[in-house]
């Protein structure tokens, strides 16, 4: 059936190509789903762009198709007009002095082979993927550790609306299987940069890549893989496979046997078969696994997204990230690392540039918060107080273990008093500013509340040391002073209370500044994973000693710590970080992949961590704990902190008072028993009840914990 605007386009265009009522078995390489009403083909970039102007001018939805391979029709009419680059012009490749056009239709294996005969390479590891340019840029298309991305000089094309439109390479943004490509603009032609290469040789990398994709492409109609991988570590087909779903058969569709990503049209499979089964497929994945699968197909329907997205539902995650510390860039780095991590694992994400600290609507909304703020009040314990008192769960260690962590000095603190190695170490300030005569140079100085390194100054000699403090005191009011110690600097990540592989650091020159961390102005860090310069029972100390700080500071969830271990063996602390960065050189990250822990994989299960703990707010979660597990001194500002003295001589008056009250009763009952009236038997009770209550809750509160 033609649609109502068919005669009135046709007479507006009467040289433009049309096709009716064309079934999705055709036009699609699944071919579930009935049949679209109308195709245009313009013919060259004029047309289209005129053509679009009409759509856009008579409100009529269009519907962009390109090579059909990776999208799912629909069972019922669609009344968008499908507009489809099919004729020649937009397959054409055009070579230039040091680049190649290539028009949008033109299917990957062609663009390779085009590009090797004119001379060019780089592509051959994408040849094996049967979708046209236009649509692998759409999608970021990759394969063998290549994207299409990493080859763009300018896109061109039109917006809806019939303009043309542009995009250089500075503009334009590339991620996993995601572009920030406008989605109301079809793509035409892309300009690329590829590297000169001999036509031989990049014909036989085609044709072994050609081979090894039938070799591992299952056959039968399907529209590729299904689902979006969550990491490298977690290809979707093996956790779909894990879930038992190989040949598994709805309706017409059915679950690939070679490759369990691959949703094969076996016996004329409908868009409704195809949609039940993916939802299967991601409520079992999501129940197994945690995570949350997103469609890589595509859908004629937009509906149809929404209806495979809708049941499970993922946790809402805020993350936090900026702040107003001198840390604000890589905070900013590092939230956006965390929060694309939890996109690519399927949750439901979205991030504040927290500058005030104070909880805001979207923190209340979320299920759980997961603040990537370095230094200032997101790391020392502010906005963690915060969030407790809100009764908001949060990734990360509480308030009080925030703070003793910040702090350089109650670290040192802590770990005198856990018997864990430490530099010695003093504390100065503008009244009492000598060198400490215990002390031998070089020492380090730092500022007890930063981070990634900042306000820490070698100093080695008396002649620095004015000038040092001086600039130290601008920062702080108390300076720690410690001796330096030579020595392998290694940090070791503790990730949900478990121990990971520590990491060697090789700074070029020898201290790990902010240089050495973020720069490298002066040479890149080495890192090295497992530890290359220690013996086995050395990284193992560290390993232990981090766990009982980790352990002392009353820590949760996430925590680095790191160490500087001298010639003969000793791991010597330095400080810990319960905010560690998560950037693409961060530490904690590194040694999770090591250990074969995907990004994904550890921020969605500090996640759940989160969502397990009871949302209890600061007060009401030392009360709930007893005094034998309430949290260390450090776990309350002191000016907030209430006397142990007077919270022990409130409780035993609440006893007393109990007891004042229970004890009438039971007299009274029992007299009521000898005189044989019923009212007895309830007074006895009821004393007997009061007298039990606080045992009772106490036992409670234990089996909540069990």
């Amino acid at each position: 059936m033609k649609p109502d605007y068919f005669d009135e386009l046709q007479a507006a265009f009467p040289q433009l190509i049309l096709r009716n009522e064309l079934s999705y078995r055709e036009i699609t390489t699944l071919g579930v789903g009935g049949t679209l009403p109308l195709l245009a083909e313009p013919r060259d970039d004029r047309e289209l762009g005129k053509l679009l102007e009409w759509t856009h001018a008579h409100a009529v939805p269009i519907l962009v198709i390109g090579g059909g391979t990776n999208l799912v029709g629909c069972d019922t009419p669609t009344p968008a007009l499908g507009i489809r680059l099919a004729q020649p012009p937009f397959s054409q490749v055009k070579a230039g002095r040091t680049h190649l056009t290539a028009g949008a239709f033109l299917r990957l294996p062609k663009l390779a082979s085009a590009a090797a005969e004119l001379g060019y390479g780089g592509v051959a590891p994408l040849a094996g993927i049967p979708g046209t340019l236009g649509g692998a840029l759409r999608m970021n298309a990759g394969a063998n550790g290549i994207t299409i991305g990493e080859f763009v000089l300018q896109l061109c094309g039109f917006r809806f609306d019939g303009t043309p439109w542009t995009a250089e390479k500075e503009e334009l943004q590339w991620g996993y299987r995601q572009t920030n490509i406008p989605e109301d603009v079809i793509l035409t032609a892309a300009i690329l940069t590829l590297p000169p290469s001999d036509k031989e040789k990049e014909e036989a990398a085609i044709r072994r890549e050609l081979e090894a994709r039938r070799g591992r492409e299952p056959g039968g109609r399907s529209a590729g893989c299904t689902f979006r991988n969550i990491s490298e570590f977690e290809p979707a087909g093996k956790l779909i496979e894990q879930c038992g779903f190989k040949e598994y058969r709805l309706g017409g569709v059915e679950v690939s046997a070679a490759h369990a990503n691959y949703i094969v049209n076996v016996d004329s499979g409908t868009e409704r078969d195809y949609l039940e089964l993916l939802r299967e497929i991601r409520t079992a994945v999501a129940e197994k696994f945690g995570f949350y699968l997103r469609p890589e197909v595509k859908f004629i329907d937009p509906a149809a997204l929404e209806t495979v997205l809708a049941a499970p539902l993922p946790p809402k995650v805020n993350v936090l990230k900026g702040g107003t510390s001198r840390e604000r860039e890589i905070s900013l780095k590092s939230g956006a690392a965390v929060a694309q991590a939890l996109r690519n694992a399927g949750f439901d994400v979205t991030e504040t540039d927290l500058q005030e600290c104070h909880v805001t609507p979207e923190m209340r909304a979320a299920d759980v918060v997961y603040p990537v703020l370095h230094g200032g009040f997101g790391e020392d314990g502010s906005i963690q107080r915060e969030m407790e008192d809100a009764g908001l769960k949060f990734v990360g260690s509480g308030s009080g273990s925030c703070l003793l962590v910040m702090d350089k000095i109650a670290t040192k603190q802590l770990a005198g008093k856990l018997g864990i190695p430490t530099a010695k170490w003093h504390t100065v300030t503008p009244e009492s500013r000598e060198f400490p005569a215990d002390l031998k140079l070089p020492v380090i100085l730092k500022v007890p509340k930063e981070g990634s390194t900042f306000g820490i100054v070698r100093v080695t000699s008396l002649d620095e040391w004015e000038k040092a403090l001086e600039e130290e005191f601008k920062q702080a009011n108390e300076i720690l002073v410690e001796e330096y110690l030579n020595g392998v600097e290694i940090t070791v990540p503790i990730v949900g209370g478990t121990v990971l592989e520590p990491i060697e650091i090789r700074s070029p020159h020898g201290f790990y500044d902010y240089d050495a961390k973020y720069v490298y102005q002066q040479g890149h860090t080495e890192y090295f994973c497992p530890v290359q310069s220690l013996a086995e029972p050395v990284v193992r100390r560290a390993m232990e000693l981090s766990k009982k700080f980790y352990l002392g500071a009353r820590c949760r969830d996430i925590l680095r710590v790191d160490f500087i271990v001298t010639p003969d063996g000793t791991p010597w602390l330095l400080e810990g970080n319960a905010i560690p960065g998560c950037t693409a050189t961060s530490l904690v990250p590194k040694s999770a992949r090591q250990a074969g822990i995907s990004f994904e994989a550890m921020t969605a299960s500090l996640v759940y961590a989160a969502m397990k703990r009871p949302s209890l707010n600061a007060s009401a979660a030392v009360a709930a704990a007893g005094e034998e597990t309430a949290p260390a001194e450090q776990e309350m500002p002191l000016h907030r902190r209430p006397s142990r003295l007077l919270l022990k001589t409130c409780r035993w008056l609440f006893r007393l008072v109990l007891l004042c009250i229970a004890l009438p009763m039971l007299l009274v009952g029992v007299g009521a028993i000898q005189e044989a009236l019923p009212e007895g038997f309830i007074l006895l009770f009821s004393g007997f009840f009061i007298l039990g209550a606080e045992w009772i809750f106490n036992w409670f509160n234990k089996l909540e914990k069990l």
